[in-house]
């Protein structure tokens, strides 16, 4: 027996003298949570590292009774202390500033001091949603200043279009209007632009087509556009589910498809890495130059579905080689790809988002590409993305992974714009109540009284488009006056100082019928959303009406406009069976 033991130790690298003391000890943050994966050195042991698990735990032979210790883990205070190997320790790692900032469950949208009710997650044929809040009226008198997170977000429309094309009604918390709006190119409008810095903005005010006593303010924000050839080199970290629940079409094969397609993007200056996580996590290609395509290609096309599913620990070992191929003031992601259904590790929303918050000051973006039904959690990809940096696409077929990796690349991948948000000051001698459409609080957020927002990244070229319901102060705002004031904060990547941009907002009333298109067929996405949101704001109201409104607006040439009719159609068999539609069908 003790030449076995003898034998287990030589090939581990150490002899039986450097076994004769067994260190233990767990590690916490000053929240008492396990922190997994902090890196462990024992000044006996060299500059060899050891890590904490899962739980927090970690056990280190070593041949000394005094040694010291060095703890350290990304956006945590080192460590550094003289222990006493034989007593069992328990440290507490105290988070830095900004880290502490990062975890705080920030809402996407606020009024100052209004506070919520609570609630919990949504889970439907064992998909997962956050519950949501839906914004009610304010009054401006009384807190005339709200504000709302800016993202690219646009998994929302297309998780709808899966639920439709299905013949089946769509979740109530599925539905997230803004990243509805997102989903449309909006920045086809006649008129002219405010340009007064890096962003350009645009207001119209008009009536309002379900409350015919209420007016909708729209507010446009485009964001500066980058030309491909000019931005700086990319280091890409495809992070692709290959567990057992990826082994379906509409799964690892579509991935395999979409990266594809990304892949016929790359430049020879951009850097790709691809890690798999199903049984197991391993790295099926080590860092390759864009150039390389056809290696690229042969990685992806290599990966087979089976296994379990540890998402938690694949995130950080992507996060860690990410940080290993760094490029200096370069565009540094994680696309990480899956159907959400993690169940090694860390898998609650909580947890992941807390463990992904603690990378967010490495200058690394995350993008989520989610995919599949049926055990499809769109609640921790939605939380991973928002605390991540990054931004969140849902991928239900092959069109879709075309628009958001190829014809939207830059938008998707490209950030010009970090931890953006929008204040709106309204004026209560114009603005009597205001409603925010979208931008809805998941439920746990709501009671956040600080007035600090969760910031959004924005890619490049992207067009925002907010709507308010408003009721006006008067019976008709029908000339024109200053009825409110958006303000514009965010960090521009790699600069350490705050834009501040300011729009005084302009209003006068207008026919919802003689506005440009592109606000008409933004209030029939809204209204659509609402709609299936069974929202109280438009209870009187169905799927019709939304039609009705968006033929006037959509452009046939444009094909997502033009699907989006064909989806209100289903959405009216769906809804409403068996009873005859009185519009015609466009071009009839």
């Amino acid at each position: 027996m003790k030449q076995i033991i003898w034998a287990v130790c030589v090939l581990l690298g150490f002899s039986t003298v450097q076994g004769q003391y067994y260190l233990r000890g767990e590690v916490r943050d000053d929240r008492g949570q396990w922190l997994q994966g902090v890196k462990i050195q024992l000044k006996s042991r060299g500059s060899f590292p050891y890590y904490s698990g899962s739980t927090g735990t970690f056990g280190i032979s070593t041949s000394s009774i005094n040694d010291s210790i060095r703890l350290s883990l990304a956006g945590y205070e080192t460590i550094h202390m003289a222990i006493d190997t034989r007593k069992f320790l328990s440290i507490t790692m105290k988070m830095l500033p900004a880290t502490a900032n990062l975890y705080s469950r920030k809402p996407v949208s606020i009024t100052t001091n209004l506070k919520g009710n609570r609630g919990n997650f949504f889970s439907i044929l064992g998909e997962s949603y956050s519950n949501l809040v839906e914004n009610g009226f304010i009054a401006a008198a009384q807190y005339p200043e709200t504000g709302f997170s800016l993202n690219i977000n646009k998994a929302s429309y297309s998780n709808i279009r899966r639920f439709l094309n299905h013949e089946m009604t769509v979740p109530i918390d599925a539905v997230r209007i803004e990243e509805m709006l997102n989903y449309f190119d909006l920045s086809k409008i006649q008129g002219t632009k405010k340009d007064s810095g890096y962003f350009s903005f645009r207001s119209q005010l008009s009536t309002c087509p379900w409350e015919e006593q209420n007016q909708l303010l729209f507010l446009n924000i485009t964001a500066p556009k980058l030309v491909l050839d000019s931005i700086p080199s990319s280091n890409l970290v495809f992070l692709i589910d290959i567990s057992g629940s990826m082994d379906k079409p509409n799964r690892l094969p579509l991935l395999q498809s979409a990266f594809g397609l990304l892949t016929d993007n790359l430049r020879e200056k951009d850097t790709i890495t691809i890690v798999t996580y199903g049984g197991g996590v391993g790295v099926a290609l080590a860092p390759t130059g864009g150039a390389h395509k056809k290696r690229i290609r042969e990685a992806i096309d290599s990966l087979v579905a089976s296994g379990d599913t540890p998402g938690e620990g694949a995130i950080r070992i992507a996060y860690e080689l990410a940080k290993k191929s760094f490029i200096k003031n370069g565009n540094n992601r994680v696309i990480l790809a899956t159907d959400g259904d993690f169940n090694i590790g860390q898998t609650s929303e909580l947890e992941l988002e807390a463990m992904i918050s603690g990378y967010r000051q490495s200058g690394i973006y995350l993008t989520c590409l989610g995919v599949g039904m049926g055990n499809y959690k769109d609640s921790k990809l939605e939380g991973l993305a928002k605390k991540g940096n990054g931004n969140f696409a849902y991928i239900d077929n092959l069109q879709e992974a075309q628009k958001v990796l190829v014809k939207e690349f830059t938008q998707t991948l490209y950030s010009v714009a970090n931890n953006a948000f929008i204040k709106v000051s309204f004026q209560p001698n114009s603005i009597s109540e205001y409603r925010l459409i979208g931008f809805d609080n998941k439920s746990y957020s709501t009671n956040d009284s600080t007035g600090e927002l969760e910031g959004g990244e924005i890619g490049s070229g992207h067009s925002l488009m907010a709507i308010f319901e408003i009721v006006p102060a008067s019976d008709k705002l029908n000339e024109k006056k200053w009825i409110a004031n958006a303000s514009l904060q965010c960090r521009i990547p790699g600069k350490d100082s705050i834009l501040q941009q300011s729009f005084p907002i302009i209003g006068q009333a207008e026919r919802i019928e003689a506005i440009d298109s592109t606000y008409r067929f933004a209030a029939s996405v809204a209204m659509f959303g609402s709609i299936l949101k069974h929202s109280r704001f438009t209870r009187n109201h169905s799927p019709e009406d939304v039609w009705s409104l968006a033929r006037t607006a959509a452009d046939p040439q444009d094909p997502q406009q033009a699907e989006f009719l064909s989806l209100v159609e289903k959405a009216i068999r769906i809804y409403h069976p068996g009873k005859e539609r009185k519009n015609k069908k466009l071009g009839d």
